[in-house]
């Protein structure tokens, strides 16, 4: 059957909708999260149920279409879209079931983590979620996932219980520590690598009021606040998540009127726990050199998860990034030198703290290595959409990420550009190996390509992982 017919075929029976470029809908619903990436699917398959994505995964597969799979859709290579390919869309399988006892919660592949926060929000529970609202809970999860209860509840993929996963061959499977081991191994940090994990079971935690929110400081005294910020992460608490970042003030009351617009160091913190000892904990950073603004107050982590929502307003994109040990001088160094210089309002520096819970687990537990990161640097460049010359924000970024790459260890595979197989190893390191021989069990042909691709480890490739 050719893939037109396929295509027409599927829309029979298919409980979503499935968009083709004659549709009137066809224009935005082709359109992703980062509005660097243009391209025309043949067709987009809108999946409302489980049979929806079984049906639109076997006419990908039988007809040799390229396959993209979306799921909050803010990857930022443009791997949930395809030129030419079926675009597999999970983004209305919003279900969420939260299990207030087991403290668990069973999402859809749709779901963001702002919709999950807000559900485990009524029961007095939080999920790790991710540090801006509108990121897709399935994509971040899989990919590993720092947000901000990294250092006291570990990364997302620490968090998963179990998934239904549907595997290249059509079939939904259980993965969990008593079923499928090699496959939650993988789903662990291994990106969309292994299947379509159609239903995450995850952990929640017992959150209240938290003591949370920003501090803010002149760029000329960065240089002093990022020393200290340096000395005080040796010896913070977990329960402690200091990051920093350089950003445009924005035009609000808080700021001077002198500084919107211009670079700024923003220090974003939470402390999980009681708030009397948030206080305490938090008060050496509140309290060091002369901040123009502290935000920090009690809150939730509802309101909490919302404080980046405009870098998360879907805009042209382009993201480098390192994981790395210590805040070195030259590091501090390189982020302000190229941070005071934005390419543009939208383009940004962070620096996410690391260890904790995080750095507890094994690096060959999961297939997310690089558990000895202290930080994960963020470079993120970000642009109008009717900019005349978008590839000076590139270059700035690509800039920054090449002077601070002797100060890497590696890189979260979600942060990840389009950087090829060097990239891709450079995510997994030492675990690479082993994630190809499940890749060859799970998906030896190689279906799920789109992303950042791990290729099923060859026939005579027997080599023992660690």
């Amino acid at each position: 059957m050719t893939p037109d017919n396929a295509l027409r075929a599927l829309a029979d029976g298919f409980d979503g909708e499935l968009i083709l470029p004659e549709d009137a809908g066809y224009e935005s619903a082709r359109r992703v999260w980062n509005q660097l990436i243009d391209r025309k699917p043949a067709a987009i398959a809108r999946c409302r149920t489980r049979n929806d994505a079984v049906s639109a995964l076997t006419v990908a597969r039988d007809t040799g279409l390229e396959l993209a799979v979306r799921g909050g859709g803010h990857s930022f290579p443009g791997f949930s879209t395809t030129e030419g390919g079926l675009v597999l869309d999970l983004g209305p399988m919003k279900q969420i079931v939260v299990d207030a006892e087991r403290r668990t919660a069973d999402v859809g592949p749709g779901v963001r983590w702002g919709e999950l926060t807000a559900a485990a929000a009524q029961h007095g529970l939080a999920p790790v979620g991710g540090h801006v609202a509108d990121v897709g809970v399935a994509g971040s999860t899989l990919g590993g996932g720092n947000g901000w209860f990294a250092r006291v509840f570990g990364l997302a993929c620490d968090n998963l219980v179990a998934a239904d996963v549907l595997t290249a061959s059509g079939k939904i499977v259980r993965a969990s520590a008593d079923e499928n081991q090699d496959l939650y191994w993988g789903l662990r940090g291994g990106g969309g690598n292994l299947g379509i994990v159609l239903e995450f079971t995850l952990r929640l935690h017992p959150v209240d009021r938290l003591l949370g929110g920003l501090v803010l400081h002149r760029l000329e005294e960065a240089a002093d606040v990022l020393r200290f910020l340096a000395e005080y992460g040796q010896s913070a608490p977990d329960e402690a998540n200091v990051a920093a970042a350089i950003l445009a003030g924005p035009p609000a009351p808080f700021v001077p009127q002198e500084l919107h617009g211009k670079p700024v160091l923003a220090l974003a913190m939470c402390y999980v726990g009681p708030l009397a000892d948030g206080e305490r904990e938090l008060a050496p950073v509140r309290g060091f050199g002369r901040p123009f603004a502290d935000l920090v107050e009690p809150t939730t982590f509802e309101t909490l998860q919302h404080i980046f929502d405009p870098q998360g307003r879907p805009t042209p994109y382009h993201m480098r990034s390192h994981l790395g040990g210590a805040l070195t001088e030259e590091l501090i160094a390189a982020v302000i030198e190229h941070g005071g210089g934005l390419s543009s309002p939208d383009s940004g520096v962070i620096v996410l703290p690391m260890g904790g819970a995080a750095a507890r687990v094994a690096a060959d537990a999961t297939a997310f290595r690089h558990r000895e990161a202290s930080y994960c640097l963020e470079i993120g460049a970000a642009w109008s959409a009717d900019d005349e010359n978008p590839q000076r924000h590139i270059d700035w970024a690509d800039r920054l990420w090449a002077e601070t790459r002797s100060w890497a260890i590696g890189v979260e595979v979600n942060h990840l550009a389009d950087e090829g197989a060097e990239g891709v190893r450079r995510a997994y390191g030492d675990n690479f190996q082993r994630l190809a021989q499940i890749k060859r069990t799970w998906d030896p042909d190689n279906l799920f390509r789109l992303n950042q691709n791990v290729p099923p480890a060859t026939a005579d490739d027997q080599r023992p992982h660690s």
